[in-house]
């Protein structure tokens, strides 16, 4: 809120911003731009105090289910999602060998029984979302062959790896690129979240390891997926919240 014009250069396009920018304008903002990498904000006196508006599904939530799906040999249909905003995670998944239908607000996906290696590199949107890198390679530790992922967007992102490799996972790290060598199974064990989408990471891969798997610090994945627990049991996962994980 102000007087006067802000201009936003070399901004994010993810359809969130969009949708933020559709939810201030219902308030009384007067924000133009969002989805390019020019946001142009003109400044208004105040803003409603109280609107009604519907906030756009989770693709990154929607993604890791589909993933869960995926490392399981399951077959799950996916709904309130918008197919176009996760193309990338989709096309990526059925070059790993997943049968793939959607339509405008769903997605249904058939898990082979065998995941395929695939190569991803992460890229501001439209491409691959950063925020799906860490659960995508939870999945193809269990694929055949070897994958490799760079990420482009952030550094130190993958954390993930090492607690991965106290469970079976082969994964080589070196700067922004991980080599990901399919081992034929996973094992139980005791590991941590180091971040939201690192931690979200540990639970798609605890989906299919053999024996438990206890995740400390949940705190990060619950920040990020909501009742995430009772929607994976939903669809047959053996999960047990504990208070101070």
């Amino acid at each position: 809120m102000g007087n006067g014009e802000t201009i936003i250069t070399n901004a994010a396009m993810e359809p969130e911003i969009l949708d933020l920018q559709k939810m201030l304008n219902k308030m009384g903002a007067k924000v133009k731009g969002a989805g390019t990498n020019k946001i142009i904000i003109e400044g208004v006196k105040s803003l409603k105090k109280e609107v009604g508006y519907n906030i756009m599904p989770d693709r990154i939530e929607a993604g890791t289910f589909l993933c869960a799906t995926a490392i399981t040999g399951g077959k799950a249909l996916i709904k309130n999602v918008n197919p176009s905003e996760i193309s990338p995670v989709i096309s990526k998944l059925e070059e790993t060998g997943c049968v793939i239908k959607s339509d405008k607000h769903s997605i249904e996906i058939q898990a082979p029984k065998k995941l395929q290696s695939v190569d991803l590199k992460t890229m501001p949107y439209p491409g691959f979302p950063t925020d799906m890198q860490s659960v995508f390679a939870a999945m193809l530790t269990v694929a055949k062959g070897t994958s490799i992922i760079v990420e482009n967007i952030f550094e130190n992102r993958y954390k993930y790896a090492y607690e991965l490799e106290k469970m079976g996972a082969k994964i080589k790290i070196e700067g922004k690129v991980a080599a990901v060598r399919g081992v034929r199974r996973l094992y139980g064990s005791k590991v941590e979240a180091q971040d939201l989408r690192g931690g979200a990471a540990l639970v798609v891969a605890a989906l299919t390891a053999k024996r438990k798997t206890e995740i400390k610090n949940i705190e990060y994945i619950l920040r990020g997926y909501e009742n995430f627990d009772k929607k994976l049991s939903g669809l047959g996962a053996k999960i047990l919240m504990k208070e101070g994980s």
